[in-house]
């Protein structure tokens, strides 16, 4: 009786078989078959690489997988011909076959994502400067931090910063939610800003818009990712941070693309640079403005950084909480000096939280007083306690009035401080870009709306509180006559604003000076943005 042959027999047979027969297969089929065996390599271990990182651009991941199988097709075909035909080639070594089979998987992998339509080799060289200067490695000067950054700043999130195309970023955003790392109304949020950003900068008819997009928003939400993880602390007196990672030079790239240069204003640009000569002396330049956006800082910094580079990057602005707390503004403010606040009108939204902001405020006014003691600094400070708001009736905006008890807190802090100070009236006009809700809300996170759109600034010359007030009978009395005072300067400037932005007027209507490195900008647009 025949003894049956057990699995493991078989098995063996099978093995000793197949390998006879492969060892019979010519040279050049074997290196064809080594072409299949390094595509099936190289895609599975560019997923493994994927699910380590926990990120998976689609089409990154699809143009990989897309070209190792299309290098494993070419490979099985050419062993069909090879067959059919009864070819005979030169034997190949491992060596030449490797770097064949690496030649012909570039190609493809390049052919396939320049397909896609995501080919970021071309698309960072082509996307504007302000947009690539957003990735440089470059440490700019003049800074420093509240507090030591830790890693994650430094670092970045893989679900963002790797994107590669809208549906990476939506979906990083969507992955986070679920992994409970990201709260829904944050996602909600940022999917919303999304899209009316792409909206403003396609509005512009800028014909890189989606590489700007792209570029900007997921660094943007790389930030504001980072900020939820690990929220960043802001002290009473906090510095723009610019190294390791530069949040100034981010806000600038972000906003940049928003405004129309060449419908953007600046008046009385000498003024700019006569505070300059005053800041280089010592002395201080307190700016007492009007507000109209989250982008008023960036809007300031870009109309004045070719003219007057130092003002630009070196003005302390007054802010309120809200743009401190915001998860989605956070990262902006980092890039800002700042003098943090608790708003008035914000100071009774939550009673059991009245004292804690007083005393908030109480610590940022010594901060305010030491700093003026040291003297050539800027500040910028809105009185109004919030940003303008249009009329109910005509829909018209305007400057919202000043709150004269705030402004002559900050001109007796001037007065007081040991060092010459300065005072001047500052209009800005930038409402719509980034127009705020219609109405004071309480809760943070409001809805964004953005649009590509002309912006303005205008300075007055300073205003002297004894030249102001000299008839005044009164204390009381010198204080509202020194706030009317600046307040219609600052309502005359505004004019002038709105005749040369909604006026179309633009660089025509602009300073000599100032009309010059404008025209520099719409250049810059013309040919990069």
């Amino acid at each position: 009786m025949v003894k049956s042959p057990t699995t493991k027999d078989d098995a063996h047979a099978l093995f000793h078989s197949l390998r006879s027969a492969y060892s019979a297969t010519p040279t050049n089929l074997k290196i064809i078959d080594l072409y299949v065996v390094f595509a099936v390599f190289t895609a599975l271990i560019q997923v493994g690489y994927m699910a380590i990182v926990g990120s998976f651009p689609f089409n990154s991941f699809l143009s990989g997988v897309l070209s190792c199988v299309g290098t494993a097709v070419l490979a099985v075909c050419l062993r069909i011909q090879v067959n059919k035909e009864n070819k005979e080639f030169k034997d190949l070594p491992p060596e030449r076959a490797f770097a064949d089979f690496v030649l012909c998987n570039l190609v493809l992998h390049l052919v396939i994502m320049n397909f896609l339509g995501r080919f970021p080799y071309l698309a960072f060289s082509r996307a504007t400067n302000a947009a690539a200067e957003t990735f440089e490695d470059k440490k700019w000067s003049s800074s420093s931090t509240t507090r030591p950054v830790s890693g994650s700043e430094v670092g970045h999130s893989h679900a963002f910063i790797d994107a590669l195309s809208e549906q990476d970023l939506l979906f990083g955003i969507q992955r986070e939610v679920e992994a409970g790392t990201l709260p829904k109304h944050v996602a909600h949020s940022m999917e919303e800003l999304y899209h009316n950003y792409k909206n403003a900068i396609f509005q512009s008819g800028n014909p890189h818009a989606e590489d700007i997009v792209l570029s900007n928003m997921r660094v943007a939400f790389d930030r504001m990712f980072l900020a939820v993880k690990e929220p960043f602390e802001f002290s009473p007196y906090h510095e723009a941070i610019q190294e390791p990672f530069n949040y100034y030079r981010f806000g600038q790239n972000y906003i940049h693309p928003l405004i129309n240069f060449r419908e953007s204003y600046v008046g009385n640009v000498s003024l700019f640079s006569e505070m300059e000569k005053q800041l280089k002396q010592g002395e201080n330049v307190i700016l007492i403005s009007n507000h109209q956006s989250e982008a008023d800082p960036a809007v300031i910094a870009l109309l004045l950084e070719k003219t007057n580079p130092h003002i630009s990057e070196s003005i302390i602005y007054v802010a309120g909480d809200r743009v401190i707390t915001d998860p989605l503004c956070k990262p902006f403010s980092m890039g800002r000096n700042l003098l943090c606040v608790y708003s008035k009108k914000h100071m009774n939204d939550v009673p059991e939280l009245v004292d804690m902001k007083r005393r908030a405020n109480t610590r940022s006014l010594k901060e305010m007083a030491l700093l003026l003691r040291s003297g050539s600094k800027i500040i910028w400070i809105a009185p109004s306690g919030g940003r303008d708001r249009p009329d109910p009736v005509t829909n018209q905006w305007f400057p919202a009035p000043f709150d004269a008890t705030s402004l002559d807190n900050m001109r007796r802090l001037v007065d007081h401080a040991g060092v010459v100070g300065h005072i001047y009236p500052l209009a800005i006009l930038c409402h719509d870009i980034m127009p705020p809700p219609p109405q004071v809300e309480k809760e943070i996170g409001e809805k964004r709306l953005i649009s590509f759109h002309g912006t303005g600034i205008s300075v007055a010359p300073e205003i002297s509180f004894q030249k102001a007030t000299s008839s005044c009978g009164s204390p009381e009395e010198a204080k509202a006559v020194y706030s009317q005072a600046l307040y219609d300067s600052v309502c005359e400037q505004y004019n002038v604003l709105q005749s040369a932005i909604n006026g179309a007027k633009g660089l025509d209507a602009s300073t000599l000076i100032c009309m010059v490195m404008l025209a520099a900008f719409v250049v810059k647009d013309h040919q990069a943005v």
